[in-house]
């Protein structure tokens, strides 16, 4: 177990972005089975789910809801910040009436009086952090958020956060293949804030590859997704949300949870340029790009 805000969980919690349908967005096409997913990982003793409103929108929250209300031992933490138009189109809003109206919602549909983990999805460019951060502490006065967490920021970005709000988290993409949010992690393990690892698989790259990842996996029979897992928990603050429509894949993720690897592992791993991945995550980014781009314009009719 370890701590994020006022809860001891499981450092291997859930994420749900992949519950909707394609493109994060509407019902996914087996309601009753990812409402099952999601009480499976309850068994299975995973304690921590991360949504937002924005997946579906609002489709992640309500099965969480059909599937684990009330929650009993179980964290969830949820986000405010975006607005969706479409599949794959996400637009920036982190203005103060913005999140008090995604938060309330939230509420509404987790079936809550109070968050425990509520987290600034983004910083939005047009929007300075402080003021968002302040329509937080504003809902945390009224008793409707226990703990405020911060998504997607740089060191400069936490610093300002920090300085206006009490901030216990942070939730930034990192994993063996994409190490850019390293300075962030270690911030929080110098100042005891939780990192919140998202696409710590690098949207499944990790789960199937070959190289390095295969040859410990092989050492310890264990598969390359668990030994990826694994990496990211090498860090005492880190905590990974891995994301999945899968029971087999779920099962699989919370088993990483047994596996420690040696010094002589993470040496290896460290020498691997792992080729592939940059060109899968750069159409990935022309694709989320174009998606932000076509928001902006629906947001402006």
């Amino acid at each position: 177990m370890s701590r994020i805000g006022g809860s001891d969980v499981p450092r291997l919690g859930l994420g749900t972005m992949a519950l909707p349908g394609r493109g994060t967005w509407g019902d996914p096409p087996d309601p009753a089975a990812a409402r099952a997913l999601l009480g499976r990982a309850a068994e299975l003793g995973v304690a921590l789910f991360d949504t937002a409103d924005s997946y579906g929108p609002e489709t992640a929250e309500r099965l969480l809801r059909e599937a684990l209300h009330p929650y009993d031992g179980l964290l969830i933490a949820t986000k405010g910040g975006f607005r969706r138009h479409g599949p794959h189109e996400w637009e920036a809003d982190c203005r103060p009436e913005s999140l008090r109206a995604a938060c309330e919602g939230s509420l509404r549909r987790l079936g809550l009086e109070r968050i425990d983990l509520y987290q600034l999805h983004l910083v939005d460019e047009r929007v300075p952090v402080e003021e968002s951060i302040g329509a937080l502490c504003d809902l945390q006065r009224q008793g409707k958020i226990r703990d405020i967490g911060v998504c997607n920021v740089g060191e400069g970005q936490l610093a300002r956060a920090r300085a206006t709000a009490e901030i216990v988290s942070v939730q930034n993409r990192f994993s063996l293949v994409d190490q850019g949010s390293r300075p962030v992690l270690e911030r929080c393990e110098r100042d005891g804030l939780a990192f919140i690892a998202w696409a710590p698989l690098g949207k499944g790259f990790l789960a199937s590859s070959t190289g390095a990842l295969a040859s410990v996996a092989a050492r310890h029979g264990a598969t390359p997704g668990q030994v990826a897992l694994a990496w990211v928990h090498r860090s005492p603050a880190a905590f990974a949300i891995p994301g999945t429509a899968s029971v087999a894949h779920l099962e699989e993720n919370v088993a990483a949870g047994l596996l420690e690897l040696t010094d002589e592992d993470v040496a290896e791993l460290g020498g691997d340029a792992f080729h592939g991945y940059r060109a899968r995550r750069l159409a990935r980014r022309a694709r989320a790009q174009a998606g932000r781009a076509k928001a902006r314009l629906r947001g402006r009719q």
